[in-house]
């Protein structure tokens, strides 16, 4: 596991399992990645998670979505890293794939899609590009 960039070892987890083919992936759990693990639910990348109690630190088990063989998500990439950190307000917020992805926004009132944070006229921290 990645101790500096946590965010980054959670994405290549998940695009590792779903160029595997597995059906699904554990993940040691934070309040970040449980947000984050919400919004691919909500826009419907994965089937569902469970965060499953352990003894040390909870596991997110995350359940990958396929459509007729091939994984719904089909990018994963890593934006604002520790070392480098990308802060945008939100008339800059980016568009992935001209809205047929997300950007994952960490902003003051919690993580959030690219068009919520717009919606709200609210900036933050970009985090990840998913499509």
């Amino acid at each position: 596991m990645s101790k500096t960039d946590p965010i980054a070892d959670y994405l290549t987890r998940i695009r590792n399992a779903a160029k595997a083919k597995q059906r699904r992936v554990d993940i040691p759990a934070s309040k970040l990645k449980k947000a984050i693990t919400q919004i691919l639910l909500d826009k419907k990348f994965i089937a569902n998670f469970t965060v499953l109690e352990d003894q040390r630190q909870n596991v997110i088990r995350i359940n990958l979505k396929y459509s007729e063989g091939r994984p719904i998500i089909q990018g994963l990439r890593r934006i604002s890293r520790p070392g480098i950190r990308r802060y945008k307000p939100a008339e800059d917020l980016p568009r992935v794939l001209d809205g047929l992805g997300i950007a994952v926004i960490s902003t003051s009132k919690g993580v959030m899609t690219d068009s919520q944070a717009r919606r709200e006229k609210i900036g933050g921290e970009v985090l990840a590009y998913i499509w």
